[in-house]
């Protein structure tokens, strides 16, 4: 995986939403983490379709149990150290 986007806020899907569906017309690899509120984008329908096309993509589980509203999350749910495994993996971390 080349970049890893760390979703912070629910007022980055303007950005990342884009930014993901660029990614993949360019063909990179990338993975997505959400934490913080920025878990709250990952119910977003067009947000849901760009993360088809991730290679890896996680929510915070501590995040998702204060925020999800006691509904199924619909990506991987993982810790911080998920994350911190995540970052190493890659060339770049952009955070959003």
């Amino acid at each position: 995986m080349k970049i890893l986007l760390v979703i912070t806020t629910r007022n980055s899907g303007k950005i990342a939403i884009p930014l993901m569906q660029g990614l993949s017309r360019m063909g990179v690899d990338w993975g997505c983490f959400f934490t913080n509120d920025g878990v709250e984008l990952i119910n977003n329908h067009k947000c849901q379709k760009a993360l088809e096309l991730a290679k890896k993509a996680v929510v915070c589980e501590h995040s998702w149990s204060i925020l999800g509203n006691g509904n199924d999350c619909p990506a991987e749910m993982g810790s911080q150290t998920i994350n911190s495994s995540m970052m190493t993996e890659v060339s770049q971390v952009i955070s959003l």
